[in-house]
């Protein structure tokens, strides 16, 4: 874990997509409705801002293929650029992996808006795709994840790891803040089903964790954000700092991994609650403040049942979505981070004393 220590006390956060086809609007309503930990927004709307592709340019052999990413072994330089690429990678050159406003325009949005504004961060948020998502996304010519592939899945995770870092040392040094970075990883929630089978576990951990490495060496805060169900004592063994889970429609499974939280929590692990749905329009228009703080106290309860100290719960917790909400409209999307900033308000507004400061 980071040895930075990181106390939100249920502030809101939000998960970095949006409908919106300008990233400076996405930005205003992400200022407006999370101020002290904003993120830089994820358009999908845009091609090459889908999360499939956002990060994984430069990866040897890349091609589209029936608007599907491909690698494509047999093109005829493929060697010479998997050698000059692993040698890259081992370089650590900060600016080798370097993205621009082709992959992450939101980015240098959220940047342009914080420099030329008002607004006072605590820190800031950023994302990357995780790498077992990614990996097994992007296909071979013949249809097989590259993630079965031991020599392909090192590349995934290697430039991952290094896209990760650069979005770390960029933030830090463009806005003096702290950074969060999260890992999206909604491919784990079909960790452990038939369509993954000869994926191991450890290969899994040791994954995830070398994108945490690359992030911690860099001074930031990592986290996992699985939009589903999963093998979550997997995501707390990889040395996260934060777990962003669907608290709105998964609490009762994270509930098994009773021995893994009290050791996530115990030793300064985040938990980021997903409390506000983002499944479907109809739980969108039906979600009201009143119930989801209830059901937030009601899974406080079950935690403290459990073992858990309900005060460094509440330190060591955010407000989230249960998802992004770039398949949302952009209404939709505007209500969810209206829930997300009030939930959080409400939940705040109830801290003990110790905690209010903070």
């Amino acid at each position: 874990m980071s040895s930075t220590p990181f106390i939100p006390c249920c502030r809101p956060l939000l998960v970095g997509s949006f409908p919106h086809d300008r990233h400076e609007t996405a930005v205003e309503l992400i200022l407006a409705h999370t101020p002290e930990y904003p993120v830089w927004p994820q358009l999908p709307v845009h091609a090459r801002e889908g999360m499939m592709v956002q990060y994984i340019q430069g990866l040897p052999g890349l091609t589209l293929a029936d608007e599907k990413v491909r690698v494509d072994v047999t093109q005829p330089d493929y060697d010479q650029a998997q050698l000059a690429f692993f040698e890259t990678l081992l370089a650590e050159d900060p600016q080798a992996f370097a993205q621009d406003a082709t992959d992450v325009a939101g980015l240098f949005a959220l940047e342009a808006a914080l420099k030329a504004g008002s607004s006072a961060p605590l820190a800031v948020k950023g994302q990357i795709t995780g790498p077992f998502t990614q990996g097994v996304a992007v296909k071979d010519m013949e249809g097989k994840a590259v993630y079965f592939d031991p020599g392909q899945r090192e590349a995934v995770v290697g430039l991952l790891a290094a896209r990760a870092a650069w979005q770390v040392r960029y933030l830090k040094d463009a806005l003096d803040l702290p950074v969060i970075l999260f890992i999206d990883e909604p491919g784990l929630a079909g960790f452990g089903s038939s369509a993954f089978i000869g994926v191991g576990r450890d290969e899994v951990v040791e994954s995830l964790s070398t994108v945490i490495q690359a992030v911690h060496r860099n001074g930031a805060i990592a986290g996992i954000h699985v939009c589903g169900n999963t093998d979550w004592g997997l995501v707390m063994d990889s040395g996260a700092d934060m777990i962003n889970f669907d608290a709105s429609g998964y609490f009762d499974r994270l509930l098994l991994y009773g021995e893994e939280l009290k050791a996530f929590v115990g030793r300064g692990g985040c938990l980021a609650w997903g409390m506000v749905p983002t499944a479907n329009a109809d739980e969108v228009a039906a979600a009201e403040v009143d119930g989801m703080a209830a059901a937030f106290e009601s899974h406080l309860a079950a935690l403290e049942e459990l073992g858990l100290d309900r005060a460094q719960l509440l330190a060591q917790s955010v407000i989230t979505p249960a998802c992004g909400l770039g398949s949302r409209t952009r209404d939709e999307a505007v209500r969810v981070m209206e829930l997300t900033r009030d939930l959080s308000a409400r939940i705040r507004a109830g801290l003990p004393a110790e905690l209010k400061g903070l």
